[in-house]
């Protein structure tokens, strides 16, 4: 079991390996497809000044990602008392976000994607060019994920995107993943994909009867 807690170091990246297991804590945002989309074709590559509230979440985000965290997640949330609370936070499919992701790790400074079902190779090659890792969430535990919230900071864009797509500023203490794909180029899920594939065509080869 390996501790990283942000700000996480180029130092701290290199001493995890696709299969050890993580205890994450500090500060970073959830970002689905919408708030992905944004951040690059309106935060990094829009054409047009910024207005005042994107430069402010511009802002807001370097000083956030930098060294920090993104979580794939639409969070169930409920507001007692003026404060918000995450009932369920469950990491979603990451592959929707794989056309934006390396581009926001370069651009932010991201150190730990979290999510599931791993990303493609993009990704894979800003991680290890920029020194990061993903980390794969507990699918099905979405209850027991939004535990590790202990304390939402602030929320974006949550009247345009709607509250499951918004980016909300988070604290966690001891979020569990596995890291699946490293710095150093290892990527779990494309040795699976790998393997499946070896077998399937044995399986061809054999006419099926393998099975």
């Amino acid at each position: 079991m390996i501790n990283l807690k942000t700000p996480i170091t180029e130092e701290d990246i290199l001493k995890v390996k696709a299969g050890d297991v993580v205890l994450l804590s500090g500060t970073g945002v959830t970002s689905r497809d919408m708030a992905h989309k944004y951040m690059v074709e309106t935060l990094i590559e829009g054409k047009e000044p910024l207005s005042p509230e994107d430069q402010r979440i511009y802002e807001e985000l370097k000083k956030t990602l930098k060294d920090g965290f993104v979580y794939h997640s639409g969070p169930i949330v409920r507001q007692q008392d003026n404060q918000w609370k995450f009932i369920s936070s469950g990491p979603t499919t990451s592959i929707r976000t794989e056309i934006y992701q390396h581009k926001v790790i370069k651009a932010f400074g991201v150190r730990v994607v979290i999510g599931k079902g791993g990303m493609g190779s993009l990704t894979l090659d800003a991680c290890k060019k920029y020194r990061a890792i993903y980390l794969h969430g507990i699918g099905g535990a979405g209850v027991l994920n939004a535990e590790a919230v202990v304390d939402i900071i602030d929320v974006f864009k949550k009247e345009e995107f709607g509250l499951p797509e918004a980016i909300w500023k988070i604290h966690l203490e001891n979020f569990t993943g596995i890291v699946t794909m490293d710095a150093y180029g290892n990527s779990i899920h494309e040795m699976i994909s790998e393997e499946v594939k070896k077998n399937f065509e044995k399986l061809l080869l054999s006419g099926g009867n393998n099975i």
